[in-house]
């Protein structure tokens, strides 16, 4: 089991640690820079080059069954799910194959709305981080690394 962790803007790299540590799991930590490495025996950090969606691909080349991505990328957790791997986000929402056509397609469309109105000033940023989130996320890796452990036997 490998838990890989698309580290760009990613608020919860020590709690996967924590996590991961309980269960031995590898941790990559994947970037394009900017990041710390991590001495840690089981954590890899992984620098890409420069370019869009970079990271995405690296780690969608390398998950399998059994391993777990952490993301806020859509695109990205619905590739980790074809390759039989998990994904959740940071504040422990977790993707699934029932809800990642849904996810993908409300994605599309608020990127269709933008572009159709260039004059908005979309706002965005989405609600800040809590610590309820953070709490919900170490609970959802937990049972996520407990699963993918009871299904890899």
């Amino acid at each position: 089991m490998k838990l890989y962790i698309d580290a760009d803007a990613c608020p919860v790299k020590a709690e996967c640690l924590r996590v991961a540590e309980r269960h031995g799991a590898e941790v990559f930590v994947v970037s394009n820079g900017g990041i710390r490495p991590n001495p840690h025996p089981l954590v890899h950090t992984v620098v890409v080059p420069d370019g869009p969606d970079v990271a995405d691909m690296w780690i969608a080349d390398r998950i399998g069954p059994g391993d777990i991505c952490v993301t806020g990328d859509i695109p990205l957790a619905a590739k980790c799910l074809e390759a039989g791997g998990r994904a959740l986000r940071h504040d422990g929402d977790i993707f699934t194959l029932a809800n990642i056509g849904n996810q993908l397609a409300t994605r599309d469309l608020m990127a269709d709305l933008r572009a159709a109105n260039p004059l908005s000033q979309g706002g965005g940023g989405g609600k800040p981080f809590s610590n309820a989130d953070r709490s919900r996320f170490l609970d959802r890796l937990e049972t996520t690394m407990r699963d993918a452990k009871k299904e890899a036997g």
